[in-house]
Order: C-alpha cells, then structure tokens, then sequence
C-alpha cells in the first residue's frame, strides 16, 4: 500500500490575462517538488491557452477550462492579479468546478486578489481568511485577518507575491503531509 506521500495528486491551477505570474510560478513550482501533477487551465474564451500575465510575461496553459471540467481534482489553488481575478470570477466553468470542491470536501486556495473577489463573491470562503491587503478587498470579505495564509477547513488563502512561496508549502503539506512538506522546504533553503 502506497503511502499518503507516494500518491500523485492532481493540482488544477486556473490562470487567465492579468494574473499574477510569481504566485501562479511559486503555486506550480512548489507542488510539482512535492510530486504533485500539476495541471495549469485557461480561462480565456475560445480554448486560447497563452496568457499575458500580470506584469507582461506569457505563459502557455497546459488545458483550457473546459477540459478540466469532468475532471478529478485534489486541488484548485487560484492566483491572484488583476484584473486577472474577475477574470477568474467571471469564468462559470470555474465557479463550477470550485463549487463541486466545496461541496465534495476537497481542497481549493486562492492568494492574493482571488480570495476577495472570487471566493468571497461566490460565497466560497467565511469569515476569518485572508487577501491582499487593498481596502477595497478587505471589505469584500468577513473579518479577514492578516495572517500570511490562513487554512480553514478545506479553503486555503492567502496574501500576495511575498507570501506564495509559503502559501505553496502550505498547499503541498495539506495535501502529503508535514514531513514531506519540511523536506520540499529545506530544499527550497526555507
């Protein structure tokens, strides 16, 4: 029998024009050290998989959205960016595909932007997690706190650019646990 840390999960990473490229690279990067399959999905209409992120750095989604739907994930973890969020936001597939984790029980994160304008708009995050600190997101969400990341449940939020290597970690070790997580970290040299 294979061990929690021995099992491939399947990690779908949302992204669409204007996300935030260093929290979209620190999401990917570090899930896939801990042996995860990464699986990054346009949101762009039309099945277009090449996104010009946040600070004008392409990247070339694997899937779109819609390939993704049907799909089995153990987690969704969104970037944030913006106007990269609304774009997220606005995506139907994805408020699906976020909305059935919730309901199953899996994991689902948002960084950034993304826990505000997604999460909180489609009432997929209580009282208690956390954003970028822009006031306008701020008042979005209930009670938000200032913690980095914030695990509640199966929702995972946090911060922005500065906190994503640890939003990662975080996500890898919900998903194979502490050890695992203490060994991608010390080879990350954090």
């Amino acid at each position: 029998m294979s061990s929690i840390s021995e099992t491939k999960k399947r990690v779908l990473v949302p992204i669409a024009d204007d996300s935030e490229e260093i929290e979209t690279t620190c999401i990917t990067d570090v899930l896939t050290r801990f042996g995860a399959e990464v699986v990054v999905a346009s949101v762009k209409t039309g099945g277009e998989l090449v996104c010009k992120m946040s600070r004008g750095i392409k990247v070339v989604a694997d899937i779109s959205i819609e390939e993704a739907t049907g799909q089995e994930w153990d987690l969704i973890a969104l970037p944030g960016g913006m106007p990269g969020a609304e774009h997220l936001r606005d995506c139907t597939s994805l408020i699906s595909l976020l909305e059935k984790q919730k309901a199953n029980g899996k994991l689902y994160a948002a960084i950034c932007a993304s826990p505000a304008v997604v999460f909180a708009n489609k009432g997929l995050v209580g009282e208690g997690a956390t954003s970028y600190p822009a006031e306008g997101f701020r008042k979005a969400m209930v009670a938000p706190v200032d913690d980095d990341v914030v695990v509640q449940g199966n929702v995972i939020t946090s911060k922005g650019p500065g906190t994503a290597l640890k939003f990662g970690l975080t996500l890898g070790e919900k998903l194979y646990g502490a050890e695992k997580a203490k060994a991608v970290a010390d080879g990350l040299l954090v």
